[in-house]
């Protein structure tokens, strides 16, 4: 995109349009690709399967975190700000003709094939208008995933070298760490949430985020370190993958089946532009306006009792197996 001095007020305009867009392709993504998931699953195993919704973004994170690694080794800063900060871009723009492939190949689910009748648009935006409860109760249970994800990943670097006055190396070692980390155990929870349930491990994720967000930023600002960064980041990967490894296949459960896809996608869209796209910006605003370091957590914190509360106002009998809630429309 030309400059501001090229192109005026035109240049931050489009670049909003193109980010814009790319919001809106990853929003129609996450509910599709997660009710899919489910719908595939083994019998007893659809925690494990949607836990790689989650999990292939890890993938994406680990990559990009390495590849700056890398361009921060091999260039100057001087060469990074002049050309070096666009080769991430060109790499995201080179799989595009891989996904489209992707999808191509893949086949609709037994389960949307058998359905005779599917709903009209006016049909389904009626239903999301009956439903708006849990789609809203499904807002605030996304709410600490969100918040947390773009703490640990998106904000790591920038807090990393503003309040903590680590190398940029650093805090991409510590991004590539956790992006490792969350991989990890994003399908060991969702396979344990096949096993014990969902509902234990969204409570007990909640309460711990809750109880520990905050004094773990307090130990990591009081003595900033690379060590501490990292413990710290890994524990808050922990509660984040635990969480999301149930949370992500509960919301798929609890959407009725002819609005799944539509109110998951939007529940989670809704929590990712409300709470967890602000988590960079509303950060630093915290941290300059109360000069405290470590209030982050607390904003952490928030977003875990908002998605406790959320948990606790779910009806667990609308959670059923995504298969058992096949509604054929007559």
């Amino acid at each position: 995109m030309p400059g501001y001095a090229s192109i005026g007020l035109l240049a931050p305009l489009l670049v909003v349009v193109g980010r814009l867009l790319q919001g809106f392709s990853a929003g129609m993504e996450l509910g599709g690709v997660s009710v899919y998931l489910s719908e595939i699953a083994t019998p007893g195993q659809k925690g494990f399967y949607v836990s790689w919704q989650s999990g292939s973004q890890q993938v994406a994170v680990m990559f990009a975190a390495s590849i700056g690694v890398a361009l921060n080794s091999w260039l100057s800063p001087e060469k990074m700000k002049e050309w070096g900060w666009r080769v991430p871009l060109l790499l995201g723009c080179a799989i595009v003709p891989f996904l489209f492939r992707l999808r191509k190949s893949l086949a609709e689910t037994a389960e949307f094939v058998a359905r005779k009748r599917h709903p009209s648009r006016s049909e389904i935006l009626h239903s999301l208008a009956q439903n708006w409860r849990i789609v809203l109760n499904g807002t605030f249970m996304v709410t600490m995933t969100t918040v947390s994800f773009y703490m640990i990943t998106a904000y790591t670097p920038t807090f990393g070298s503003s309040e903590l006055h680590l190398t940029s190396m650093n805090s991409l070692i510590v991004t590539l760490c956790v992006g490792a980390s969350n991989f990890f155990w994003l399908p060991i929870m969702g396979s344990l949430s096949d096993r014990i349930g969902r509902r234990p491990l969204l409570f007990g994720c909640t309460v711990l985020m809750l109880m520990t967000a905050y004094p773990a930023m307090l130990w990591l600002t009081h003595q900033p370190s690379f060590s501490r960064l990292l413990t710290v980041e890994l524990w808050l990967s922990f509660m984040y993958a635990s969480y999301n490894g149930a949370m992500v296949v509960y919301l798929t459960e609890i959407m009725p089946s002819e609005v799944r896809t539509t109110g998951f996608a939007l529940a989670y869209s809704l929590a990712a532009a409300i709470f967890g796209g602000f988590t960079p910006a509303l950060s630093t605003y915290l941290i300059h306006a109360s000069g405290n370091r470590a209030i982050p957590g607390m904003w952490l914190s928030f977003a875990a009792a908002c998605s406790l509360a959320a948990t606790l106002f779910v009806n667990p009998s609308r959670a059923k197996p995504t298969t058992d809630q096949l509604t054929v429309v007559e």
